[in-house]
Formats: C-alpha cells, structure tokens, sequence
C-alpha cells in the first residue's frame, strides 16, 4: 500500500466518522441524503462479497467490515432511529436512483466485466454505482442552497478521498505497470462530479462563510 491509497482510505473513513458523529451530536438529518448511503450501502456489499473467502490482510477485512455495517448503521439513523428519523427530509432527498441509475450501471457491470462470474460482474458493478453514487447528495444540498459546516466537511472528505485514490492509480501506474480502465474512468466520472461543489466549498473557506450552494432552477 502506498501513502496515496493510505490518504485515500483515511479520507473516506473521516467522512464516514464525521457523519455519524453529526447524526449522534445534532439528532438531526438534514441536509444529508439517505438515498446516497443506500447506493453506497449496494456499491459496498456487491464488492465485498469476497470477505467470505478471500482473505488479503487484517487491515483490508477491517475496513471492509466498518464500510458495510456503518453505512447500513447511517441508513438505520435516518429512516428508524427517533428523533434523527423525524427530520429526514423525504421529500427533498427524492432522486430515484433505483430508475435512473441502477439499471444502467448493472447494464456497463456486465458489459465491462473480466469475467462473467457472480462477483466480478457485482465488483464492475459496484465501479459504475460508487461513480454516481453522490449525485442524490449533490441534488439534494441543490435545493436546500445553504450547506451546513458538517454536512459540506462529509462531503468534502468524500471527494478528497476519490482524488487521493487517482494519485494512487497515477502512482500505481508508473511502479508496478497496473492498469484498471474501468476503475480509471469510473473514479474520474465520480471525482468530475465534485467539481462544482469543491468550487463552492473552497470558495466557502477562502472567505470563512457558510457553503452556499446556486439554487437548482
């Protein structure tokens, strides 16, 4: 493992923590997509089905493991745990990836597949899902137009994780000649998807003012 994979890995366990932590501090959810930790909660299980029988290294299983069952513990916060349930905005957070883009990505998981095997054809899958997996998020902090610190944070964390994950691929690339086209082009789709809101979060920053984000017309 090297530092970029390191940084990447620690970035998206902050997030993960900064959430969680919000949820128990504030008792409230909004703001934050539910819809989202559910793509997520799918991208994690279809890709590590291998828990069951390949095992790499105590670090790999444990990250594993605290990726699955603290997204399903975040999903079990907003849709049954009183009072943060109470305040989930089910009305804003409507974005219907089960019909917009689940389909599709199973569709490129079994296109784009090394092997047409159950899990290979779930870990391409599981590519293509994480890619657009923040799009309810990004839809939902669009109508709501002023960002909470913790919620633009957990964000943020998500999106720097992703590019710390493309330097890995960089320096993967040029040390030991490793080539994964559709992890490459899935991770540049997900970090272009962050784009604009990175604009908006720096410029929060820079200014030391809440992110406000352009109103979705």
């Amino acid at each position: 493992m090297n530092i970029f994979r390191l940084c990447g890995d620690m970035l998206h366990l902050l997030s993960i923590v900064l959430l969680v932590w919000k949820l128990h501090k504030s008792k409230c959810c909004t703001g934050v997509s539910c819809r989202m930790q559910e793509m997520y909660a799918l991208v994690f299980i279809f890709r590590y089905l291998d828990l069951f029988w390949n095992f790499v290294s105590v670090y790999n299983t444990v990250m594993k493991i605290f990726f699955i069952a603290s997204t399903v513990y975040l999903i079990y916060l907003m849709r049954f745990k009183v009072p943060t349930c109470l305040t989930y905005e089910r009305g804003s957070d409507s974005f219907q990836y089960e019909i917009y883009l689940l389909g599709p990505c199973l569709v490129l998981g079994l296109l784009l597949t090394d092997e047409y095997t159950i899990p290979d054809i779930l870990w391409s899958t599981s590519i293509w899902l994480e890619s657009v997996a923040i799009i309810p998020q990004l839809v939902l902090l669009q109508k709501i137009h002023e960002v909470e610190n913790l919620t633009s944070h957990f964000v943020g964390c998500m999106g720097a994780y992703r590019a710390f994950y493309i330097l890995n691929w960089v320096y993967r690339y040029f040390s030991e000649d490793y080539v994964n086209w559709v992890g490459w082009i899935g991770g540049l789709l997900q970090t272009g998807l962050y784009c604009d809101f990175f604009y908006y979060y720096a410029k929060s920053k820079w200014y030391g003012g809440k992110l406000v984000l352009p109103v979705a017309s």
